[in-house]
């Protein structure tokens, strides 16, 4: 079992449902995204997504999209991110994520990106845009390497999908709460209980929900019927409002604190 999945073990045999936070490396730069990573652990955060700048997210909204853009202009690619993943795991054990699409880690070479990640600590990957009907190539070296692949799920996934990621997926299942690209919302969008329940009938996996979640009480909502939520778009833009400034560690403690309380 990854440290995924026991990271979702330890914390359901505490009654406990776990928080996940996106950041993207690289933003403000990669030294700093270190310091973040082990803040937010810190903070309370079970496990940390840290996104590989791509110059077309088609899944992300303008916030991640933005931070993915000045990623890139520092020159963030998949070494430096493998680099900020073996001096995190220096001192910290926590479950690192990385997400991407797929086009970069074709070109950089998949068995070369599943080896590379797995010795540098990573224990799981989402893939944004590489669906299970196309993903054999990848599940096949990911499996060997004993990475976890999380696929995505959506209010629009038909039955034959969920029943295909419900067998395929490793580590948890990422349910998105709505269409559309990622964006911290004022509110919850309906029908995400009744997603998640359809999801829980064909698999035993843990299921997180994100997409939208920007306050404590939509953690507390999702983690009444989900076993996670999903925290990325208000991190991101919480950073990027602060830059390098000291601040941002504090700030970042405390809304990271709120949220974590929200799975208790």
């Amino acid at each position: 079992m990854s440290r995924i999945g026991k990271r979702f073990a330890e914390l359901k045999s505490s009654g406990e449902k776990v928080l996940i936070c996106y950041i993207t490396a690289g933003d403000p730069d990669i030294e700093t995204t270190s310091k973040i990573v082990l803040e937010l652990e810190r903070a309370g955060a079970d496990i940390v997504e840290i996104g590989i700048p791509f110059s077309d997210p088609i899944a992300d909204g303008p916030v991640i999209q933005a931070s993915s853009m000045r990623a890139l202009e520092k020159g963030t690619n998949i070494p430096a991110v493998l680099g900020l993943v073996r001096s995190i795991r220096k001192t910290s054990e926590l479950p690192l994520v990385l997400m991407t699409y797929f086009n970069p880690v074709h070109h950089f070479g998949i068995s070369r990106f599943a080896s590379e990640a797995l010795e540098a600590g990573v224990d799981g990957v989402i893939l944004t845009d590489l669906t299970p009907e196309e993903a054999g190539e990848w599940k096949y070296i990911a499996d060997a390497d004993g990475i976890d692949t999380i696929f995505l799920l959506a209010p629009t996934s038909t039955e034959p999908r969920i029943a295909m990621v419900a067998n395929l997926g490793a580590g948890f299942i990422y349910c998105v709460s709505r269409t559309g690209v990622t964006g911290a919302k004022a509110e919850m969008a309906q029908g995400v209980r009744e997603l998640v329940a359809g999801i829980r009938e064909k698999t035993e996996k843990p299921i997180a929900v994100g997409f939208g979640i920007s306050k404590p009480e939509h953690v507390r909502d999702v983690c009444s019927y989900a076993d996670g939520a999903v925290v990325g778009s208000l991190l991101v833009d919480l950073i990027a409002s602060n830059g390098n400034s000291p601040a941002m560690f504090d700030e970042l403690r405390q809304v990271v604190s709120a949220l974590k309380d929200g799975t208790r």
